[in-house]
């Protein structure tokens, strides 16, 4: 396929044969699946299913991120022309990627939804395929860990993030985006011996014995010593990401329930997230994304670019 395929490729979402390949719909048109990806819920034969997860129930400011996956989506879709650059190979040619659409939950009955996730993801694993997931609050990272534990046990946790989410929280029943990560630990769905957080820069007391490497010290020793670092503490550990996308500085993540300034810059990200190359990802999720804060779509953008590095992430230990 080449350019001039634009002539007559339409809606590669709905009219793809092959799971593998790349795209050359024209940009401006055509329907919005995750890199153009064909929707399906079939996964036979798939490697790699992209999820959406629209709920955003527990923030603490700016509601929104229930839009999340369809921004996170439509951004994508200019994407899907080359191979992603600086990784060397391409995901979306050398693994069968399909997009499996959204979770389906009742949003009147908030209690069901941590369940109905976690069953959701465990569906999709159970068929030995990885998920990468779209949110969504952060709150939905703790039922995808959920699912992720059951079946490779205890994990590495990769967090970037501005906030810990480790505050105090025994109540295993309360859905608050702000202390999945201290149940993800008391549940023991992390090994916190080979977890890290990258870009904190809220104070919390407690980090549940997790390695932080905060903002200012990404600013200080720059990407390539924090994916070093990185790379140290997760070793050959299976390992779970999860990119809040207020890890990034409100300049280029202006979409998001909390943003806080002195973040990372998304040439910082990018420049992690490639230095990482070889952790052993099981799965990985991007999550905040808040669409009416920003209407000229800054965060959604970076949100499906981050997805896409997560993509090559997963492939990398895979081809």
């Amino acid at each position: 396929m080449a350019l001039e395929d634009a002539k007559t490729q339409i809606d590669d979402a709905f009219t793809r044969k092959d799971a593998r390949g790349l795209s050359y719909e024209n940009a401006f048109a055509g329907a919005t699946s995750f890199l153009r990806r064909r929707y399906t819920k079939d996964l036979t034969g798939v490697d790699l299913a992209v999820t959406g997860v629209p709920f955003d129930q527990a923030v603490t400011n700016r509601t929104g991120t229930r839009f999340g996956p369809r921004a996170i989506r439509e951004a994508s879709t200019l994407q899907p022309y080359d191979p992603p650059y600086g990784w060397g190979y391409d995901p979306l040619t050398e693994f069968a990627v399909a997009d499996y659409g959204d979770l389906a939950f009742d949003y009147a009955k908030v209690w069901e939804f941590p369940e109905a996730l976690q069953t959701h993801i465990a569906g999709i694993l159970a068929q030995d395929v990885g998920t990468l997931v779209l949110g969504g609050d952060h709150f939905v990272t703790l039922p995808i860990l959920k699912a992720h534990a059951e079946k490779y046990g205890p994990l590495a946790l990769i967090q970037f993030d501005a906030h810990s989410d480790t505050w105090q929280d025994d109540d295993m029943e309360r859905i608050d985006h702000g202390t999945f990560v201290y149940k993800a630990a008391k549940l023991g769905l992390i090994d916190v011996d080979r977890s890290v957080q990258i870009g904190i820069r809220t104070t919390c007391d407690d980090h549940c014995g997790i390695h932080v490497i905060d903002a200012a010290e990404v600013h200080r020793t720059g990407p390539e010593a924090v994916a070093e670092k990185v790379r140290g503490v997760v070793g050959e550990a299976q390992a779970y990401l999860t990119f809040d996308i207020d890890c990034l500085d409100p300049a280029f993540a202006p979409g998001t329930g909390t943003p806080v300034w002195g973040g990372l810059s998304s040439a910082q990200a990018a420049a992690i997230l490639r230095g990482i190359a070889g952790v052993r990802l099981t799965g990985g999720d991007v999550v905040e994304v808040s669409p009416p804060f920003d209407p000229a779509g800054i965060t959604a953008v970076a949100g499906a670019h981050v997805a896409t590095e997560i993509l090559c992430l997963w492939g990398w230990t895979r081809r």
